[in-house]
């Protein structure tokens, strides 16, 4: 195993001891909280860095990073929702498309193609880590939940406006291989007096 796939379990093994530390009342846990979240995040920067720097990129850590980081920021935002902190309805959206791309994800390499990260999902990534930082902190900070609410709203509108980018992206490049492999038109056999209608996928020439 190498070292950005230990970092990518490590964020993942933060998941319980970041709810634990969320919804736990006591002396400074919010503190505790906000840094073990945002060290978790920062593993995501690392791993990433990592893999391409060393060469280590493989196909288990291209799985695995992505299911990191929706179980840590997924985990982050149900516990505010637990904590009356944040809208559930705004989560649901959040997490939601979360689920809906990565399902995507799914089709398109069952398609022979790949759904690379967009700019705007990485936007998202960003301004959820900061949002969920910035609300964390809020019952500690009240003067803080202007801005809390307003990068809420941003990490909502980035999640519809990239989702619908990847939805766009999926459909071309279907597009675009349906175009390069053809059907072929339905052919009539006759077999034993009786007519049986037949299509076969042939790759374009």
């Amino acid at each position: 195993m190498n070292l950005p796939i230990s970092l990518t379990l490590l964020r993942i093994f933060f998941v319980p001891l970041l709810v634990v530390l969320l919804l736990t009342k006591g002396h400074n846990m919010d503190l505790w909280a906000v840094g073990v979240f945002l060290l978790a995040a920062a593993t995501d920067l690392f791993d990433g860095y990592l893999a391409r720097k060393r060469g280590q990129i493989t196909t288990l850590g291209i799985l695995l990073d992505p299911i990191a980081d929706k179980l840590l920021v997924s985990s982050a935002l149900i516990s505010l929702v637990e904590l009356r902190l944040i809208p559930a309805w705004m989560v649901v959206i959040i997490v939601g498309r979360e689920f809906a791309v990565t399902g995507l994800r799914g089709i398109a390499s069952a398609e022979g193609f790949a759904l690379e990260a967009s700019e705007l999902g990485k936007t998202k990534m960003v301004f959820q880590v900061v949002a969920i930082t910035v609300i964390a902190l809020e019952p500690r900070y009240p003067r803080m939940h202007p801005l809390g609410q307003l990068l809420l709203w941003a990490v909502v509108a980035f999640a519809l406006v990239s989702a619908v980018q990847y939805f766009w992206s999926f459909w071309r490049k279907l597009d675009v291989r349906l175009k390069r492999s053809p059907l072929r038109p339905l052919v009539t056999l006759r077999v034993g007096g009786k007519q049986k209608k037949e299509k076969e996928d042939v790759a374009a020439q």
